[in-house]
């Protein structure tokens, strides 16, 4: 990358200088920002308020990638905003925003520059759930907004006018280096918003880049407090790591700081005990596969995704692949598993329908494995509604643990299978409103774990 000396920023407590880079020591040109995303930066300059693309956009846009958002800080009020903006709605309870809506259902998100909390001024650590993100809609200036933000990598801002990068926050060095750094002291900012450990471990995970001493040392000192955070939130950040293409990274990061434990602490006697270091192996071989398949574009859907991840932990439980399940012996099996998914994925809140395929997956490996052995695939099985998705769990196993990579027409067939069951699969409504109660209450958080999981 090129690098320009720039201004270096002063320390929080003072009047910060921000560096100034400019458009011919950068890599971003206005050609890779999204259409729309200008449009929305030149109405709000011509109407003579400052603007500039913010965050992860400016990001990714200087690592040479494509951003999924392009987000815009502003110093025009929300109600500015949507005087300005007619196709626009004002969101958040924490943080409003406003959302600019452009044809083909395209989403710009603005947000009015925000001040720097109290808390993160001079503000003590009280770690309740009260206090644990609480809203801050005080508005402030262009730097307070950068200084507010979790990591360097993120405080970066675009300006249009003179096509410059603005960094108040040390993050360009900090990508020339290849180092995720909390914005400010670590141990504030994640007592703050312990989410931010999260966004931490994935960073560092997508981008192959290292995590700053103190950083990591935050991180390690307060991954408990995770569950301090509503569970909705986590499972969110969750399932964005799932769905990326750098899922192995971020899982091996989550387990060496002990993030992933927190999240399933079920799976800690597991790794823990003789034996524990091959399930580990296991597992982050079945996400390597995951990941070759998401980044070749094939989008796994959730429950699979799910299944997966537990898969590990139930051949270590349940001694699953010896098992040869005979008559009623299956049922009463798929039973059991139902109830400990119920107990272990509970307050999560994900769809019955989708522990139901994940109890499927879990139980009918063992027949796929001695059908795939005898080469033997009885028509019974084909036709029935879960065969392609069980036979692409089934697959996705024998590449992590043989090597057996899936063959391009079954994986084809596999995918276009399950979204056609998923486009046509009747609602929970339907389903279920002969049968009575839906199935047995989630346990509570206070039963171990941050989403209720017991170990």
């Amino acid at each position: 990358m090129p690098t320009d000396p720039g201004t270096a920023s002063t320390p929080v407590d003072n009047a910060p200088i921000p560096r100034i880079i400019p458009r011919s020591h950068h890599p971003i040109s206005r050609k890779n920002i999204d259409r729309e995303a200008l449009k929305v930066l030149y109405r709000l300059r011509d109407a003579g308020y400052e603007a500039y693309l913010v965050g992860g956009g400016v990001r990714d846009l200087y690592l040479g990638k494509t951003p999924q958002d392009f987000d815009i800080s502003t110093s025009a009020k929300p109600g500015q905003l949507r005087k300005i903006f007619k196709n626009s709605r004002l969101i958040g309870r924490r943080f409003k925003l406003v959302q600019v809506f452009f044809h083909g259902g395209k989403i710009i998100e603005v947000s009015t520059f925000r001040c720097r909390s109290e808390f993160d001024l001079n503000g003590s650590v009280n770690n309740t759930p009260e206090n644990i993100l609480a809203a801050n809609n005080t508005y402030g200036s262009p730097s307070d907004d950068a200084f507010r933000r979790d990591l360097t990598i993120n405080g970066l801002f675009y300006e249009i006018k003179n096509h410059t990068i603005i960094d108040y926050t040390g993050g360009v060095k900090d990508l020339e280096q290849g180092l995720i750094r909390f914005i400010g002291d670590p141990e504030r900012r994640v007592q703050r918003d312990p989410a931010r450990m999260m966004r931490v471990i994935r960073h560092g995970a997508r981008n192959n880049f290292s995590i700053e001493p103190r950083t990591w040392q935050a991180i390690i000192n307060h991954r408990d407090k995770l569950k301090l955070c509503p569970v909705s939130r986590i499972r969110d950040e969750l399932m964005k790591d799932l769905r990326s293409s750098a899922c192995t990274a971020w899982m091996q990061l989550a387990m060496d700081s002990g993030i992933f434990y927190v999240l399933f602490p079920f799976y800690q006697p597991v790794h823990e005990a003789p034996g524990g270091i091959q399930n580990r192996e296991l597992l982050l071989a079945i996400q390597a596969v995951v990941d070759r398949l998401h980044a070749e574009g094939t989008k796994l859907p959730d429950q699979l995704l799910f299944s997966l991840l537990l898969l590990p932990w139930a051949i270590a439980e349940y001694d699953l692949l010896d098992k040869n399940f005979k008559g009623s012996e299956f049922h009463r099996f798929l039973h059991k598993i139902r109830a400990r998914l119920d107990e272990i994925l509970g307050p999560m809140s994900i769809k019955r329908a989708h522990k139901e395929s994940i109890a499927m997956h879990l139980i009918t490996l063992p027949q796929f494995i001695r059908f795939a052995k005898e080469n033997n695939w009885p028509k019974w099985l084909k036709r029935k509604s879960y065969f392609r998705e069980c036979d692409l769990f089934f697959r996705i196993f024998s590449e992590a643990s043989d090597n057996k990579k899936i063959p391009e027409h079954i994986l084809v067939e596999s995918v276009q299978q399950i979204a056609s069951n998923a486009k046509h699969r009747p609602s929970r409504k339907h389903r279920y409103k002969k049968r009575g109660t839906p199935g047995p209450a989630f346990v509570g958080k206070k039963d171990g774990g941050i989403f209720g999981l017991k170990k």
